[in-house]
């Protein structure tokens, strides 16, 4: 029971969810890691949801992962997601029905012991420039940097059940962690580290001498759980461009290993470990099939 699979930012893009379905299939991977923003895509202004939105969960993602799940019996693999900045929480609390039928797990704020591995997700990010804030929370401090909407200020599709005012993510890590060893911890989060191969945004800059301009738009509070806490695997996404812009999908930080399933192509993203030999990880783009 060692081989992961590793996915995020899908957005509810059917034919990346049946790439990633048939692959399940045909390896029969032990953990399967749903890395956020995992919902049809919403427009930029729009508040009112969709029935796209409001049937993705119940009609489509819960149909086809209970339909693989009475095909591979057995074999069926542990599934842990978590919600990503684009996802509303309205949408999302769906999910819930898929862990009663035993489909997935959402690791949000949880932590799973499994073997001599502790399971951690949190899929919130630092304040974005996007209306909707549902996943997102103050950093490290109780600032919100220029261009960016404070997560007081923006959207929220169901009322918040923290103080938004106060909320940071490094004392929401903190309180998940609490004083556990992380030797063989595996974190499955939204946000990249802040400053490192994983986090390069692409900004737009009129100045035609420097057209590939980029910002480190990453945690700074995961940064720093990394390097003091040293867990063992990291998971990230969020940023679709930052592996194109760095040319890096992995990056270590002390001993901790540090990847990203992101992608802004047309493919599936598909990142494959062994929880033995995780320096082994793979990194693979699957064509879609037509729907």
């Amino acid at each position: 029971m060692n081989t992961c699979f590793f996915v995020c930012d899908l957005h509810g893009r059917k034919p990346l969810y049946k790439a990633l379905l048939k692959a399940i299939k045909k390896e029969k991977p032990d953990f399967v890691f749903l890395g956020g923003d995992l919902l049809p895509n919403r427009k930029m202004n729009q508040i009112a949801k969709t029935d796209e939105e409001s049937s993705f969960i119940p009609d489509f993602l819960f149909h086809e992962f209970n339909s693989l799940k009475e095909s591979m019996k057995c074999d069926y693999p542990d599934v842990f997601l978590i919600p990503g900045n684009d996802d509303r929480a309205i949408i999302y609390n769906a999910v819930a029905e898929g862990e009663k039928a035993h489909l997935w797990r959402d690791l949000h704020n949880h932590c799973v012991v499994i073997g001599k591995y502790r399971f951690y997700g949190y899929g919130c990010v630092p304040p974005t420039p996007f209306r909707l804030k549902d996943w997102e929370r103050f950093d490290m401090l109780l600032t919100t940097n220029p261009g960016c909407i404070s997560p007081v200020d923006g959207y929220h599709s169901l009322p918040q059940g923290h103080d938004g005012k106060n909320t940071t993510i490094y004392n929401d890590l903190q309180v998940l962690t609490k004083d556990n060893g992380l030797e063989f911890g595996v974190f499955l989060f939204h946000s990249p580290p802040y400053h490192t191969l994983l986090d390069q945004a692409a900004i737009r800059n009129e100045n035609a001498e420097f057209p590939n301009s980029f910002i480190h738009v990453g945690s700074k509070a995961i940064r720093n759980l990394i390097e003091e806490k040293q867990p063992y695997i990291t998971l990230h996404g969020h940023i679709h461009e930052s592996t194109r812009i760095s040319g890096e999908w992995k990056q270590t930080l002390g001993r901790t290993l540090s990847i990203s399933a992101a992608h802004d192509g047309p493919e599936l993203s598909l990142v494959k470990f062994d929880l033995k030999d995780p320096f082994s990880v793979t990194r693979r783009l699957i064509k879609a099939p037509s729907l």
